[in-house]
């Protein structure tokens, strides 16, 4: 989810909810402690360069069970973000701390906000020397060829 795509959710809803990728909520007197705009270079295992940018969320649980981030302060927040750190309309990721700091991805189901679990991965698989997978066939949609020996024919 993009920074506008949370914006125009945000303008539709009354309260926000954030649910964690096993269906729990976030206790509703979260605050957003950041946001902010991560830049990240680094080279792959293939030795290429490379290039990301993302808008940061920070999600923490405070013991104030007063208070409740409502839709239009956290537009505002996102809105002071862009234009004090220039953040472009990025990807969202979002850190939540449960046993430990877990980064998501962002999707919105019509009334919460998902937290979707994030995956590494190579991104020089064609260049780093990992063996190609092999892609899983269930037997029985192998077919035959009509040469062969029909089991029941008494041929073997």
């Amino acid at each position: 989810m993009t920074l506008s795509e949370i914006k125009n959710h945000l303008k539709n809803i009354q309260k926000i909810g954030f649910q964690l990728p096993d269906g729990s909520l976030v206790p509703h007197h979260f605050h957003v402690t950041e946001v902010g705009k991560i830049t990240k270079n680094f080279i792959d295992c293939g030795g290429t360069l490379r290039h990301e940018e993302y808008a940061n969320f920070q999600l923490w649980n405070a013991n104030d069970y007063d208070h409740r981030l409502h839709p239009e302060k956290l537009i505002e927040i996102i809105a002071l973000s862009e234009k004090i750190l220039k953040i472009k309309d990025l990807e969202i990721e979002v850190e939540y701390q449960g046993a430990t700091i877990g980064k998501y991805g962002l999707d919105f189901d019509g009334t919460n906000f998902l937290l979707i679990n994030t995956h590494t991965d190579c991104l020089a698989k064609d260049n780093c020397g990992l063996p190609e997978e092999k892609q899983k066939v269930a037997l029985s949609a192998i077919e035959t060829p009509a040469s062969s020996c029909d089991p029941s024919s008494g041929c073997c």
